[in-house]
């Protein structure tokens, strides 16, 4: 269905989706119209239009006894989010001391996924640390090149230095902020390790990707160690 991805997104559920897409559609309507329209039963329907009121998305009028509901403008979708936004903001400096409070003892995590991905890069890139790298084979550039090139673009603006070890037939040219060795390797590596700051990233590049994260500087420093031990074998 048009939009209705993009109405989850927003924060709406997918019975709410329907209702409010029903609404635009049909404009002011009773309950049982906008059940048949949207597909629902008239109690998940009368559930979905008091959240929608709530949220300040849907109005209603009565006429005679008769309650007809309209979708508000679409622009309040828009003043929705952004008071979801600000409410977020007020709590966040408490949430905030509450995630340190407990981070140590959380300081291995795994994730699934390209979301995964994204959110290791973007770790990276908010880190601001030089970024040491060991069996990259360019799988982010094949698999996702949009998000490649915005990655690579945040590294240059934030002038965050890489260091990567790659096989020999993989030839790159360095820069200023990007510098590569070679070793010889004949079989490709599925397995990319970032170390950055105080963190260890390891993305196993499955058909759907696994990574984990280790945050512990003692790890990091020898994981750097390691990799600083292979720099100085591998071929420039």
């Amino acid at each position: 269905m048009k939009y209705y991805d993009e109405l989850k997104h927003s924060g709406l559920t997918k019975s709410e989706s329907k209702v409010y897409l029903a609404l635009l559609r049909k404009g002011s309507s009773k309950a049982g119209t906008i059940a048949k329209e949207s597909e629902l039963d008239r109690t998940s329907t009368y559930n979905c239009l008091k959240s929608l009121l709530h949220k300040g998305l849907v109005s209603y009028v009565v006429i005679g006894k008769i309650k007809y509901f309209q979708a508000l403008n679409p622009n309040n979708l828009e003043i929705y989010i952004k008071d979801k936004l600000d409410t977020i903001k007020q709590i966040l400096p408490e949430l905030q001391q509450l995630y340190k409070s407990t981070k140590l003892q959380e300081n291995v995590r795994l994730f699934k996924g390209n979301k995964g991905v994204k959110y290791i890069l973007d770790d990276i890139v908010k880190e601001g640390k030089d970024n040491c790298i060991f069996g990259s084979e360019g799988q982010l550039k094949e698999r996702q090149p949009y998000y490649a090139k915005r990655f690579l673009a945040q590294l240059q603006e934030k002038k965050i230095s890489v260091r990567s070890i790659i096989r020999k037939s993989r030839k790159k040219y360095n820069t200023k902020l990007q510098e590569y060795r070679y070793i010889s390797m004949a079989t490709e590596s599925p397995v990319v390790t970032n170390i950055y700051g105080n963190k260890i990233s390891i993305i196993i590049w499955s058909e759907i990707p696994e990574i984990i994260m280790i945050d512990n500087k003692t790890a990091a420093d020898a994981y750097r160690e390691y990799f600083e031990f292979m720099w100085k074998s591998a071929k420039k």
